[in-house]
């Protein structure tokens, strides 16, 4: 008798409701909504690196902090109590950390597991996930995964690559050169001279970060860069904090910051010389010297064009006025041995440059989709309500205002996951995809001339020229449209077997010959 011996059957990729990819401010935030109002879903977040916090977590430059007030950036379900409104990263970072572990989203999280591909089949229903794995010794493994909805909360940043231009002479610079990404924890620059190049939201919170304890400090910028003031205590938010339960006092600031900021955004849109002149004058007084605001922050374009960068309590401007600080404003035209040498002759000294040029930006983390076999063309694709893509069944990803906090749309966005979510199952559908009803004009998914914006773009998919699928600028509107409209008009089910092949005219094809 002949026996015949099989290789043992492989076991199935576990499977999940619902795979969250990041663990940064918008990945617990959408952990968080899964579990108050998808309950009956199974789901895991997905984390490369091996902390929580994103962004948070990997930049530790001088002077890490937000650029949005934390009653607006923290989360709404979980008030913001620290005193400060523009928080240092540590702040932030802790108060996202603590907010993974108080609601148990922690558990659900898978540290040093990056998402490499994903693999959608109509006829399952479901994404295959192929993951890399790495042990805490360093070695790795990938394997399979599946889940039903995949939701992409990665933010748009490259993390292992910034921008880094081609700086000419950079090889004869004798000092250090640092990338703010990738600061080195064993820098030390007290007493030493500094320049900065750039002039962004890193370059304005390095410099006075680094002015403190540097010999000198110097912005060099292209291009100035509208900057305005915020104050590092809220005293109305203060009061209502004592009048009001923690809560109460949280929503009703929010609130207050919310309308505010629309307002003024709108305010820079329709009257841009009004707000040019209005911003002019703020800054003339926190600086004090008219040529200095005329040559190096008054910017040749309108205020939120680019993003406008706060600082708090004008540190940057009392930097500057104290001569711990120059502002700049040339081109480089070479690196030399002692610093940096600008095409007006000028020779700017320095032990230390740190090259604040941008960041580079990455649609989805850089993960490769297929739909049944065929790669997605993200670039040909248009973002449904900010959060789903045509073309991509069971899919969303997180994007945050460029006008406003971040968290503010990533959590409009996590709550309409859910209703998706909650649609499919009170329908029996197992699978949705937008689909627009006739063409759509097209327009970038971030409309920002921002430099680092326009070197990238052309990677992402589009938004449209109409509701639902424009990317507005304006949480007021989007908070109540987003939750509150029917899904049934341009999200379609997608049946589980593939149609039937036709002929041109739209008849059953016959057997092929």
């Amino acid at each position: 008798m002949t026996r015949t011996s099989s290789a043992p059957r492989e076991a199935a990729p576990e499977h999940l409701d619902v795979v969250i990819v990041g663990a940064g401010l918008s990945g617990i935030g959408a952990g968080y909504r899964i579990r108050s109002e998808c309950p009956d879903r199974s789901y895991a977040i997905l984390e490369a690196r091996d902390a929580i916090g994103g962004t948070w977590d990997l930049f530790r430059y001088p002077g890490v902090r937000s650029d949005s007030d934390m009653f607006t950036l923290g989360y709404p379900f979980r008030p913001w109590r620290g005193r400060q409104t523009l928080a240092d990263g540590e702040s932030v970072l802790n108060y996202v950390r603590d907010t993974a572990a108080e609601s148990g989203v922690d558990r659900h999280i898978r540290f040093r597991t990056r998402l490499l591909r994903a693999d959608w089949s109509t006829p399952e229903a479901r994404w295959t996930l192929t993951v890399r794995e790495t042990a805490a010794d360093g070695t790795t493994r990938t394997r399979t995964l599946t889940c039903a909805f995949l939701y992409s909360c990665t933010g748009y940043y490259d993390y292992d690559r910034g921008h880094d231009p081609d700086l000419p002479g950079r090889e004869s610079f004798t000092g250090t050169v640092v990338h703010p990404q990738f600061w080195p924890e064993d820098l030390d620059h007290r007493g030493r001279r500094v320049v900065v190049i750039g002039s962004g939201a890193t370059a304005v919170t390095l410099v006075p970060a680094m002015a403190r304890d540097a010999a000198h400090v110097t912005m060099l910028q292209r291009t100035p860069t509208w900057i305005v003031s915020r104050a590092q205590r809220d005293r109305v938010a203060e009061a209502l904090r004592v009048l009001l339960p923690g809560g109460v006092a949280h929503r009703a600031v929010r609130a207050r910051n919310i309308l505010f900021g629309t307002a003024f955004y709108e305010y820079c849109r329709r009257r841009p010389e009004s707000a040019r002149a209005l911003l002019t004058r703020a800054t003339l007084r926190a600086v004090g010297d008219e040529r200095s605001v005329r040559e190096n922050f008054t910017p040749p374009y309108a205020p939120w064009d680019q993003r406008l960068c706060a600082v708090p309590e004008a540190d940057l401007f009392r930097a500057l006025r104290s001569g711990a600080v120059d502002v700049v404003t040339d081109r480089i035209e070479t690196f030399v041995p002692e610093g940096v040498r600008l095409r007006s002759g000028r020779t700017l000294p320095a032990d230390i440059v740190v090259t604040a040029t941008g960041l580079r930006l990455l649609p989805l983390g850089g993960v490769a989709f297929t739909v049944d076999g065929r790669l997605l063309d993200l670039p040909g694709q248009y973002v449904w309500r900010g959060a789903m893509l045509t073309g991509a069944p069971n899919l969303a990803f997180c994007i945050g205002y460029t006008n406003a906090s971040w968290t503010l749309r990533a959590d409009l966005s996590s709550r309409l996951v859910c209703k998706v979510l909650n649609h499919m199952s009170r329908r029996g559908y197992p699978a949705v995809v937008p689909e627009p009803a006739g063409p759509l004009g097209t327009r970038p998914l971030i409309d920002l001339a921002s430099g680092y914006v326009r070197r990238s773009i052309a990677a992402f998919p589009q938004q449209g020229d109409r509701a639902p699928w424009k990317v507005r600028q304006n949480y007021v509107l989007d908070s109540l449209t987003t939750l509150h409209s029917g899904l049934d008009r341009t999200l379609r089910p997608v049946p589980t077997t593939p149609a039937a092949p036709t002929t041109a005219d739209g008849s059953p094809a016959g057997p092929a010959r």
